[in-house]
């Protein structure tokens, strides 16, 4: 009698466990949705075109350049004329982190708009616009950057799947062939996973070709979505995801002596893909970051994989399921190791300080991930170190709250997916402090003079400006005194003036100069060409918070 009460205690808690794992990961999740950001952005940034962004220019420009703070391939260059009317941008020439395009017409009086999108280093779309007038300005057109919501659900979801097909399908396939040996609990499982897998790769390319070109769900089906998708960083992934997929398919229902290499291959195709692209793939040092990231994928496709086959011999084939427990036992230990040490220096690269983790949507995903990971590490321990040995021993009851603890560790491990895909739409903090010292630049260019201007950091706070100065026709132009002015009507500031110091290179420098607010500012340079000239030229320059 007290036994049966025992057993039925013991039952009615893992259940009622259960539920609240459920709840809480539900929470997680939702808490993970918040704090993903509204809108999608990437690495690259723009750093500063020619002519200058609102430049007002006497005749049509013969080519635009848009320099970026770290190389891009452009994707779709549009010149949007005053009267809406698009013209493709087809000429163009990358000169390092510089798109120099041609202009192919000459321009009408009035605003243009060239609107540009591009690919970053780590196979994410950025996207913007540069306004430019010819004569005088006019309306600006209409350009449309609206968020697509259901795309951007659509490439949450292929990578939710896709990392169930290559962590659940492909480490699954490994553990079937070198952990359990021959058993083959949980094989239909896997293979289901792995379907899943090779459905969602050759989906979330089309995704990206999507993504990458700004276009709707609608137009999946178009030869050029395609070849956007494959031109990207992510491309490799998905082709190398398909190779690692289809070796694990064929280490299941392929011959039975070539199992186990063909599982050792697509494991370590695993991680192959995951280091083809990605945020911390694109992370300098490369040679540290893309074998952390291989090391890494393949630590979880071990480790995650070995689940759902494991929790169901257990559950079925008990005997079955004592030397594949002990196997993984075994092994798990040096895997866990080696993920704890890649995820540590990846997260190091990534955020950088401390303060990162709450004040950027990355760090409060990655908060979450840290969140979900004591969960089932504190769920693993116990399975390890509580569980493992009775269970391996024959004990039915701990068999069956093993098995039970396995299902909680699955639930954790997929919502820890969910987590992961969210950061497609996170630039990490490293990013965003490489875009943050970024200068903010505008070319002056009038008949008497013209200037180079950049102020660095390019937003608010203490910042230094370095000018250099040329003639009209972009000769030397010797000047006695060069002096800086800003100002933000708009804003209540008055002008701030500085007087630049000529350096031993030509150029002039304002170091003692701190930008107040953000937006859009009034440069002015005051020329003292001599005692009785002076040439005062100016342009708007965009300050970032």
């Amino acid at each position: 009698m007290s036994a049966a009460f025992l057993q039925w205690t013991v039952c009615a808690a893992g259940q009622r466990i259960g539920r609240f794992a459920v709840r809480v990961l539900a929470a997680i999740v939702l808490f993970a949705a918040f704090a993903a950001p509204s809108q999608a952005l990437a690495h690259a940034t723009l750093v500063t075109t020619e002519p200058g962004d609102g430049a007002v220019l006497a005749q049509s420009p013969a080519q635009f350049s848009l320099t970026f703070s770290e190389p891009v391939s452009p994707l779709v260059l549009t010149l949007v004329r005053p009267d809406g009317t698009p013209v493709s941008l087809t000429s163009f020439r990358l000169n390092g982190q510089t798109v120099e395009i041609d202009n192919p017409q000459t321009l009408e009086s009035g605003t243009h708009v060239l609107s540009w999108r591009v690919i970053s280093a780590d196979g994410h779309p950025v996207g913007g616009s540069v306004l430019y007038s010819i004569g005088a300005p006019s309306a600006a057109p209409v350009v449309s950057e609206a968020v697509d919501r259901g795309l951007r659900s659509a490439i949450w979801i292929g990578k939710v799947f896709l990392y169930v097909g290559l962590f659940l399908g492909v480490g699954g396939a490994f553990a079937i062939a070198w952990l359990a040996q021959g058993g083959r609990s949980g094989q239909r499982f896997v293979i289901a996973a792995i379907l899943c897998g090779l459905v969602a790769a050759p989906l979330s390319l089309g995704f990206q070709g999507l993504d990458a070109l700004g276009a709707p769900l609608a137009r999946l089906a178009r030869p050029g979505v395609w070849q956007a998708g494959l031109g990207t960083s992510f491309g490799w992934t998905a082709l190398v995801a398909l190779v690692a997929l289809g070796l694990g398919l064929l280490s299941l229902v392929g011959p039975r002596g070539g199992a186990k290499l063909f599982a050792l291959a697509g494991l370590a195709s695993v991680g192959a893909a995951l280091a083809a692209s990605g945020h911390a793939s694109a992370a300098e040092p490369q040679w540290l970051t893309r074998p952390m990231v291989f090391l890494h994928g393949a630590g979880i496709a071990f480790w995650t994989g070995a689940l759902a086959p494991l929790g169901l011999a257990m559950r079925r084939k008990p005997v079955e399921a004592a030397p594949f427990l002990r196997r993984f036992s075994q092994a798990i230990l040096p895997v866990v190791a080696v993920l704890a040490a890649t995820g540590i220096v990846l997260a190091v690269i990534q955020v950088q300080a401390p303060a990162a983790l709450l004040e950027t949507a990355y760090g409060r995903l990655l908060l979450v991930k840290l969140a979900l990971l004591f969960f089932l590490f504190t769920l693993a321990a116990t399975n390890r170190w509580k569980l493992t040995g009775p269970a391996g021993a024959g004990e039915t009851e701990v068999q069956r709250r093993l098995a039970r603890s396995i299902g909680i560790e699955m639930l954790i491990v997929l919502a820890i997916f969910g987590v992961a895909a969210g950061w497609r739409f996170t630039p990490p903090p490293r990013a965003l402090a490489i875009a943050a010292v970024q200068p903010a630049s505008v070319h002056i260019h009038t008949p008497k003079a013209m200037a180079d201007l950049s102020i660095t950091p390019g937003h608010v706070g203490p910042v230094a400006a370095s000018i250099i100065i040329m003639t009209g026709d972009f000769g030397p132009l010797d000047a006695e005194q060069v002096t800086l002015v800003l100002s933000k009507p708009d804003s209540g500031i008055e002008p701030i003036k500085r007087a630049a110091t000529k350096r031993g290179d030509g150029t002039w420098r304002v170091d003692d100069l701190v930008v107040p607010v953000p937006g859009r500012w009034t440069a002015r340079l005051d020329i003292l060409v001599s005692d009785f000239e002076i040439v005062k030229i100016q342009a708007p320059i965009d300050i970032r918070p």
